[in-house]
């Protein structure tokens, strides 16, 4: 199973402190001050999470012109008691080498009488910073829509919670808070999250985190000039410790499985391995991330592509391909048929070696920055599952 949030073991007790600096003493202040909104939006004082994200559309390629949505690994984490401001949210998403920034609420609750940490979100902002399989899971995000607690693996065993039950959570108030289910997080320290209205209503700490994407930067020279924004009362964590592999040292899956692949990574595997020997999977799940989501948006765009490989019909008519799915026509719409035929397009292109990947990729969707962004993540893929 994908785990993009691989972090090494000493992080997670430093991004905990960081959860619980600075937010226990605010958090009735913040309930008082709470404005409703509807389920899984953000109350009128939030600072805009979406605007924070760095937006981009793409051109009109041979599979793309959907609007691209990048897969966010934390890098790190500032947590400022007072809660971070409009005007440094601006400043650290302006520093040299930061892709995109996330504010979020968050304060120390007791769930079920077990203390945790628990993150306030918007569903829609937040769920690109989740790894693969959280985010392409619909029932994760409606149920978080829905008011719902979604906590790690590891700290539903902790807090003794079970799906389709509610518990007592106590913040600000006590409310009975149904659980939805565990899933992967990939934010170090954070047990669990809630919707930005729940958050109010329990009175989490507002803003009081952001979380911080700078997958090409030195992060210990960009956690000094993040510092200096938040100040001496902010607490700023590094949450990972690797740098980006280079397309020519992405991993090549030559025994990937040949039946019908179990997940969306072994279906990666599996279509580099048949249709585009000397293909990277990381590649594939990068531009499947990228142009749908891994599935959460499969158009039609404004050009008219499709899938969650985001194929236009007249490439598609070309490139479809009859891959791990039902005997038949090639669907579109199937990831099962939809990555074999992205993978046969790239390598048609030159995706089977590392020399000319780069220019199989712009064949792809053709903008540099497209380029620049599946390397990068299929990079974070690498090292994230070595």
């Amino acid at each position: 199973m994908l785990s993009l949030s691989l972090r090494r073991v000493a992080l997670t007790a430093a991004a905990t402190a960081v959860l619980s600096a600075g937010v226990a003493g605010s958090a009735v202040q913040a309930a008082n001050a709470a404005v409703a909104s509807p389920a899984g939006g953000a109350p009128s004082s939030h600072v805009s999470s979406d605007s924070a994200l760095t937006a981009r559309a793409s051109g009109s390629p041979g599979s793309a012109g959907s609007a691209a949505r990048q897969q966010f690994v934390p890098d790190l984490i500032a947590a400022v008691p007072g809660g971070i401001t409009p005007a440094e949210l601006a400043k650290i998403s302006k520093l040299g080498g930061v892709a995109a920034v996330l504010p979020v609420d968050g304060g120390k609750v007791t769930v079920n009488g077990h203390s945790a940490d628990v993150l306030g979100v918007s569903p829609r902002a937040f769920r690109p910073w989740t790894p693969l399989a959280t985010a392409s899971s619909a029932t994760i995000w409606s149920d978080l829509s829905k008011g719902q607690l979604i906590s790690t693996a590891a700290a539903a065993k902790r807090l003794h919670l079970t799906a389709g039950q509610s518990y007592p959570v106590s913040a600000a108030v006590l409310e009975r808070v149904p659980f939805g289910a565990p899933s992967e997080l990939s934010v170090p320290g954070a047990d669990a999250i809630v919707n930005l209205t729940r958050s109010a209503q329990l009175g989490l700490a507002k803003n009081f985190a952001v979380l911080i994407n700078a997958p090409r930067d030195n992060l210990a020279s960009l956690k000094a000039q993040v510092e200096v924004i938040v100040g001496k009362g902010g607490h700023v964590v590094n949450l990972v410790a690797y740098t980006l592999n280079a397309a020519g040292s992405l991993p090549v899956e030559v025994n990937a499985p040949t039946g019908v692949p179990a997940n969306w990574i072994d279906l990666f595997k599996a279509s580099a391995a048949r249709y585009c020997p000397g293909l990277s999977w990381t590649v594939l799940a990068a531009i499947g991330e990228i142009e749908s989501g891994d599935g959460a948006n499969e158009g039609p765009s404004s050009a008219g592509a499709e899938g969650p490989m985001q194929f236009l019909p007249s490439t598609w008519a070309m490139w479809g391909t009859d891959g791990f799915g039902q005997t038949g026509t090639p669907d579109i719409l199937n990831p099962l048929d939809a990555v074999p035929g992205a993978a046969r397009l790239l390598c048609a292109s030159g995706g089977g070696s590392t020399a000319t990947l780069p220019g199989a990729i712009f064949a792809y969707n053709h903008a540099s920055w497209y380029v620049n962004e599946v390397l990068a993540l299929a990079g974070e893929y690498a090292q994230n599952n070595s």
